[in-house]
């Protein structure tokens, strides 16, 4: 059995300073920083009249925060399970922006947003957590009513591969290794294990089709690593 949205909601509240650094990123994401980076720097040139944000599972506001040291100050929304995570992103975000911040506790998926409301959506870290088929679908439906035409949808997150020689290959094997060079084999095994009972990914092509059939015009590939890959949708 997968985590219950309770049991993920309690172990991020656990885990609050770990994705409130931006110096690493969420070190167990390859390519943390750099992603952080290209997906806000390309934000901030492709709006330069930002007015309005959506960060689900904004976590601590990394991405935010981030992209706030980029733009023109603007009004910001942010989404996330646990409240500590929460209460810490509203805490840096309004010291970075003197435009409206927004904090909404809980699952994206219930909670009521204004269609057309968001220029932008951040979805880091996040999407993994979708379970079948019709949840994927109908999140991705819901990203995109939520944004104005010419709106997009930025995304990072773990992939799985379609072929399972290359999982086991570009996962276990590539990323395994990563992981122990952050500290030591059991520290590989707990995150496989989090990563089992609380994660279902999906392949990056399954994702870029899905994101077209919602209805999303152009979609791009920004950046691939083993199995973490950061994408965007216009709508």
């Amino acid at each position: 059995m997968k985590s219950t949205i309770r049991e993920i909601e309690e172990r991020f509240d656990k885990d609050v300073e770990r994705f409130a650094n931006l110096d690493t990123g969420q070190q167990t994401t390859l390519d943390a920083r750099f992603n952080m980076e290209i997906i806000t720097e390309a934000i901030a040139r492709r709006y330069p009249r930002l007015k309005s944000v959506l960060d689900i599972g904004c976590g601590a506001g990394n991405y935010t925060v981030k992209l706030l040291q980029k733009a023109s100050p603007m009004d910001i929304t942010l989404v996330d399970l646990s409240q500590n995570m929460l209460n810490r992103a509203v805490e840096r975000v309004q010291k970075a922006t003197s435009g409206k911040v927004t904090a909404i506790k809980g699952d994206f998926r219930q909670i009521a947003l204004p269609s057309g409301g968001y220029d932008v959506v951040i979805a880091t870290a996040v999407l993994h957590h979708l379970r079948d088929d019709r949840d994927w679908e109908e999140c991705f439906a819901k990203l995109y009513r939520l944004l104005r035409k010419g709106g997009s949808i930025w995304i990072f997150d773990l992939v799985y591969q379609c072929d399972e020689l290359l999982q086991r290959y570009l996962y276990h094997d590539l990323y395994g290794e990563y992981l122990v060079s952050l500290k030591d084999e059991a520290y590989r095994d707990d995150v496989f294990a989090y990563i089992d009972k609380e994660d279902t990914p999906r392949d990056l092509l399954y994702q870029l089709d899905l994101l077209r059939s919602v209805g999303f015009q152009k979609v791009d590939v920004l950046h691939k690593n083993l199995c973490f890959a950061s994408f965007v949708g216009f709508k």
